[in-house]
């Protein structure tokens, strides 16, 4: 396991190095510009179907990443590739992005199923080291809040995390940084997706 722990530290500061230096962005010009987003996203980025992901609070370096990867066809979705295109310049992508990474991602209501949110939170914290799965949290941060790198997964639709995951382990979805979730993603099992979906729509 502690040489499994050296490969992804190596790997995150080689991703961490490779990511662009991003202007800051205007946050209240980027609520009028981000008017289109908000008809599937929500207004303050928090979405009301999981049918569209939470944007609130994402990392203004993932948010970007996303749009523009939509843009050059890396990654392939048929409501967002038209959505991306209407975005008309960097500095308005800068604004919408940081628009959405100003506000507060909301928690999801409802109840969870404990056993499956413990065994979740034991693959968040520890992953699988019988499988080579890499412990979600030493990425995506403590609860899963994210970084100018990793996206903010904690609080996130589960039925949204599910797909990418499984769209990411059938490689359906490949503009992950250096390949870094396929390979992680095609080692959980499909109970184990269930059971840290579970754990991380569940945070409060």
């Amino acid at each position: 396991m502690k040489a499994l722990s050296s490969i992804f530290a190596i790997a995150i500061l080689f991703v961490a190095g490779a990511a662009p230096a991003l202007a800051a962005g205007n946050a209240v010009a980027g609520k009028e510009k981000s008017a289109l987003c908000q008809g599937c996203h929500g207004e303050t980025g928090n979405s009301a179907s999981a049918d569209f992901p939470k944007l609130a609070g994402q990392p203004h370096t993932y948010i970007f990443k996303q749009v523009t990867d939509f843009q050059n066809e890396r990654r392939l979705n048929e409501t967002m590739q038209p959505m991306a295109a209407t975005v008309a310049s960097l500095e308005d992508l800068h604004d919408i992005a940081a628009y959405f990474s100003s506000q507060k991602m909301g928690k999801n209501d409802g109840s969870f199923d404990a056993k499956k949110v413990k065994a979740g939170e034991d693959i968040f914290l520890n992953g699988n080291a019988a499988n080579g799965v890499y412990g979600c949290v030493n990425c995506h941060g403590e609860n899963g809040k994210g970084n100018q790198v990793f996206p903010r997964i904690g609080q996130q639709w589960k039925d949204y995390l599910v797909r990418q995951l499984k769209a990411l382990k059938k490689g359906e979805r490949a503009n992950d940084r250096g390949g870094m979730m396929r390979d992680i993603a095609q080692k959980l099992s499909d109970q184990e997706i269930d059971n840290v979906t579970e754990f991380l729509a569940s945070i409060k």
